[in-house]
């Protein structure tokens, strides 16, 4: 596993700053995109090496196992909105005022989810991280512990970004998004978990985290220091009830005791 983090993060930074991640014009061109694929290319690489033709063609085939009950597609699809919509509740509860909300139809949020599915950077990094990468920690930690050691690592992979020009995450607080994207690790996990190990369901709710987030944006406009802790409100009310929720997940995936 080492090496596999190992290759996965030296390849993407490489390629992220060779598009210019530390460019004052910011990243641009295939290089980016080439970072994204590379957990993909790196699983698929060491699948080969290690299993052959045959294990390459299992891991390709979870990609397209679809066969699950409604529920597991639901959860998928509505996790995060669902989290965002509680937090923007309890944001009006607590503090007597409503969270700004977003100005995108939640149709072409949908739209966007279904299409960027597969043609988005959701299949590039989830051959990696739960294909790859989850299945051999859970092996050695068990799935609860694989889960959070996989959001921190996974986290991190995305820190370069918080220094490039021109990106969305520049200047947002990371300690933050490591709590937030450690805690829906362990939310992707529980869905692994129910799913036989399929990556089609991972890689929906990993596009409808990306594109339904913004129902209640919690970006802190005007952020320049990556290190802070500071966070709009509503960032640190969806991160309790993101925690709240994995800790009821990693309970249940513990091993019964026999």
């Amino acid at each position: 596993m080492i090496v596999y983090f190992v290759l996965t993060f030296a390849v993407t930074w490489g390629l992220w700053f060779a598009a210019g991640v530390s460019s004052p014009a910011g990243p641009h061109g295939p290089l980016v995109l080439m970072g994204v694929f590379t957990p993909a290319v790196i699983a698929l690489s060491l699948t080969a090496v290690e299993e052959g033709r045959a294990g390459v063609i299992a891991l390709l085939r979870r990609l397209i196992d679809w066969e699950h009950p409604v529920r597991w597609y639901v959860f998928a699809m509505t996790y995060v909105a669902a989290i965002k919509i509680t937090a923007a509740v309890a944001h009006r509860v607590i503090l007597g005022v409503w969270p700004a909300f977003g100005t995108e139809s939640i149709l072409l949020m949908i739209a966007a989810t279904l299409a960027s599915t597969f043609s988005g950077g959701q299949a590039g990094e989830e051959v990696g991280w739960r294909g790859y990468a989850l299945p051999r920690l859970a092996t050695r930690f068990g799935l609860p512990w694989a889960s959070v050691v996989l959001g921190v690592v996974w986290a991190s992979w995305h820190l370069p970004l918080f220094f490039a020009h021109g990106v969305d995450k520049m200047g947002q607080s990371f300690p933050l998004y490591l709590l937030q994207v450690t805690a829906l690790s362990v939310a992707l996990a529980w869905l692994w978990s129910h799913t036989r190990g399929s990556l089609l369901p991972v890689m929906l709710m990993h596009a409808a985290g990306n594109n339904t987030k913004d129902i209640v944006p919690s970006v802190t406009v005007g952020a320049t220091n990556p290190w802070a802790f500071s966070g709009a409100p509503v960032a640190w009310l969806s991160v309790a009830l993101l925690w709240i929720c994995a800790g009821y997940f990693l309970v249940r995936m513990r091993p019964k005791a026999r």
